[in-house]
């Protein structure tokens, strides 16, 4: 099969590249070529998506899947007007951050509400308006595509340190600051477990749209698995929100952040997906301490700063 990446050069567009490649795939990633390395066994074609020819070194190309990994709508309706065709699977890879009402658990994707899109003249996405940004590029692919909402993704190459943080933190061993309380739910998923799905749906020509996310998982279970992984000795001190907010810790990413924690009852929905129509159409998602967290704590930088000076 011929697969064309819209991207591919840096984290899941690479890992798709990687699994493509692995399992005999006809691979080609078509991005500006600044970003970092393709998989190996790839093809690289150089486009511009912001140009309204940006897509012309593909003319002439045919392929049976396409992946976008785009958060842009202009890039998007371009692509889609140059490249989807009858016969063609088209992925695209969205963001749980569409979802309107992120204080009910248990939301499913099929039935929760989402954002207002972005206006039609928006070309590009910012932090402010990136999950309307999102409900835009979801549009403008169609329901006839596989649109994939992504959750926190984990693992090899993540450049946002959002899951690193914590086996770092976890493999020097001692007190750790832990935010909220051990029942508190996470969720996540390791960037190759979501690469393997987004090429088996192309394989098997999967329609819909599906939370790709792992299984709910509690805090305090998560903590735990990863440090016996990295056979850490640690003692967890737990702080409750009024503490950490009183003394500008942030939430879940950025300067003074605890990564993967959001303050309830505001974000009771966000980790607390149900995921189970992805799992039934093939999602899985390998042990979180066993091997994402082993496999971070050995590849990430030292920490941002200490415990300690995240109070100060």
């Amino acid at each position: 099969m011929r697969i064309l990446i819209l991207g591919g050069s840096q984290f899941l567009g690479r890992a798709v590249g990687a699994r493509a490649c692995a399992v005999g795939h006809d691979v080609t990633c078509a991005a500006r070529g600044v970003a970092g390395p393709i998989a190996a066994g790839a093809h690289f074609v150089m486009i511009d998506r912001d140009a309204a020819d940006g897509l012309a070194p593909l003319a002439g190309e045919t392929f049976d899947a396409v992946v976008d990994v785009s958060r842009y709508p202009g890039q998007v309706r371009r692509a889609v007007a140059a490249l989807k065709r009858p016969g063609v699977h088209w992925t695209f890879v969205s963001t749980i951050s569409v979802y309107a009402d992120n204080r009910i658990p248990g939301q499913r994707a099929d039935t929760a509400p989402l954002r207002e899109p972005v206006a039609a003249e928006i070309e590009h996405s910012t932090d402010a308006i990136y999950g309307a940004a999102k409900v835009a590029c979801e549009q403008a692919v169609g329901n006839d595509s596989f649109i994939c909402r992504a959750g926190l993704i984990a693992g090899p190459e993540d450049p946002t340190g959002r899951f690193a943080y914590w086996p770092t933190r976890l493999a020097r061993g001692g007190e750790v600051l832990a935010p909220g309380s051990p029942d508190d739910a996470v969720q996540f998923i390791d960037v190759r477990d979501l690469a393997q799905w987004i090429v088996h749906a192309a394989e098997v020509r999967l329609t819909g749209i599906y939370d790709g996310i792992g299984p709910i998982r509690k805090r305090g279970e998560f903590l735990a698995e990863c440090a016996a992984a990295l056979n850490a000795s640690c003692t967890f001190t737990w702080i409750d929100r009024e503490f950490l907010e009183a003394h500008d810790v942030r939430r879940w990413a950025g300067p003074r952040s605890l990564p993967m924690w959001l303050p309830l009852p505001d974000f009771a929905g966000f980790l607390t997906r149900d995921t189970s129509p992805a799992r039934e159409a093939g999602l899985t998602s390998r042990p979180a301490g066993r091997d994402s967290a082993r496999y971070t704590a050995l590849a990430a930088r030292k920490p941002r700063t200490s415990d300690r000076a995240r109070l100060r």
